[in-house]
């Protein structure tokens, strides 16, 4: 979940503070078993604000190996999301209403696969053969950057409208090059991202892939544009298992602006199929605040493990919590019987 409370200032950009280590190092207390980084630009242009982390400089890998660091000896693994924010990028804080940023309000122009727009923000550049490797080379570099920090799994951000999910989508990308078009050339930035990351991540620390597993457009039967769906979904899980992707991360939306369902299950009965059609492990999210819940779709099969958000957000120790209500030890229940 994303903090937005790094400093802008350049000399001090995208690093981490006392904010962020007291944040993770909390939810790692109260016994969560892995502990991931919000979403961390791979470049300055990639962040979704300025007031994002981002691990694009060497000069910024010791601030995150003490964030690292922190939150495996409060009893978590410690984990990294690397992301490019795309044509979503350039905003302001969602506390101060969100908008798009003006150069000499701390923006900066956004890229996409195509000049298409997100409702209500800037057209992007188009970017070229030329930016779309140097993306994979960051992506590569912020990768080496967070292995060199202690960190001991990285996820590679394809969701929620942001740049690779961007590429994926024929609601935003109109390309009719090799990253265009079918299905497998959308998806083609996806994979040689996938790849430059495992390739420079240590065999035995995994590697996560998230997803949008719908742009939730196919399930309004009076929009008929073409889009990501959950049968897309499941062809790309597939494809990133086999490129060295330990599990999928299912999220979904972000793309457009629609309407998205309040159900309990809007978005684990997705991460449901994608396990079962692709048989591979799975993560779920959305709306999981109720330990009963939670126990019971993993019980179930709707998924490996779970990554709790607004629930975490609300009480740090909200895993100690649920473990007390099984039965189960808490961390540090030394220190913190009293309170449970």
């Amino acid at each position: 979940m994303c903090t937005y409370s790094a400093n802008p200032e350049p000399e001090r950009a995208g690093r981490p503070t006392d904010f962020h280590l007291g944040h993770y190092v909390a939810r790692a207390a109260g016994g969560a078993g892995l502990v991931m980084i919000e979403a961390t630009g791979v470049s300055p242009e990639g962040r979704i604000s300025p007031y994002d982390l981002g691990l694009w400089s060497n000069d910024q890998t010791e601030d995150f190996r003490r964030l690292a660091s922190a939150i495996s000896a409060a009893g978590a693994v410690p984990a990294i999301q690397l992301a490019h924010a795309g044509r979503k990028a350039s905003v302001d804080r969602p506390w101060r209403g969100g908008a798009p940023l003006a150069k000499d309000a701390l923006g900066w122009p956004s890229v996409g696969p195509s000049g298409v727009a997100f409702p209500g923000y800037p057209a992007p550049h188009e970017l070229t053969q030329a930016d779309i490797s140097d993306v994979v080379e960051a992506f590569s570099q912020a990768a080496r950057r967070a292995r060199s920090a202690g960190f001991e799994v990285a996820e590679v951000h394809a969701a929620h409208g942001y740049l690779l999910h961007s590429f994926l989508s024929p609601v935003s990308n109109l390309r009719t090059d090799e990253y265009g078009g079918s299905l497998e050339n959308r998806a083609r930035l996806v994979l040689e991202v996938v790849d430059a990351v495992r390739r420079v991540w240590a065999d035995d620390r995994p590697v996560f892939l998230r997803v949008s597993t719908t742009d939730w457009i196919a399930e309004n039967p009076a929009d008929n544009r073409s889009s990501w769906t959950i049968e897309d979904t499941v062809k790309l899980a597939t494809w990133a298992t086999e490129h060295g992707i330990d599990l999928v991360d299912c999220s979904s939306g972000g793309t457009d602006s629609v309407p998205i369902p309040r159900d309990r299950d809007y978005q684990t009965k997705y991460a449901r199929r994608v396990r079962t059609e692709a048989g591979i492990t799975v993560g779920a999210v959305g709306r999981i605040a109720d330990p009963a819940y939670a126990a019971e779709l993993v019980e179930t099969g709707s998924a490996d493990a779970l990554f709790i958000g607004r629930a975490l957000l609300r009480d740090p120790s909200w895993v100690n919590n649920a473990a007390s209500q099984f039965g189960a030890t808490p961390r540090f229940i030394e220190q913190y019987d009293y309170a449970l």
